[in-house]
């Protein structure tokens, strides 16, 4: 995978303990960061993949255990 870099500001003292942390645990602050930024995108999907699946008509439990067992399912 390709390497880019990326500048931002943060706040100092989030800083002093993430390089905090990070001493500690033993990990290396930009694999911590792109760990941290990979979870965040997987979880903004997530809540967008949930916000669909609540728009979407639902049907009575009754009814699904129907076809389900005219399917052979159960």
């Amino acid at each position: 995978m390709a390497s880019t870099q990326l500048a931002t500001r943060i706040d100092s003292k989030i800083k002093k303990a993430l390089d905090t942390l990070c001493e500690h645990r033993g990990l290396k602050v930009n694999r911590f960061i792109e760990e941290a930024i990979l979870d965040k995108l997987e979880e903004l999907e997530d809540s967008e993949e949930i916000a669909q699946l609540r728009k979407e008509k639902t049907r009575p439990l009754s009814a699904v255990l129907k076809d389900l067992k005219a399917d052979g399912k159960l």
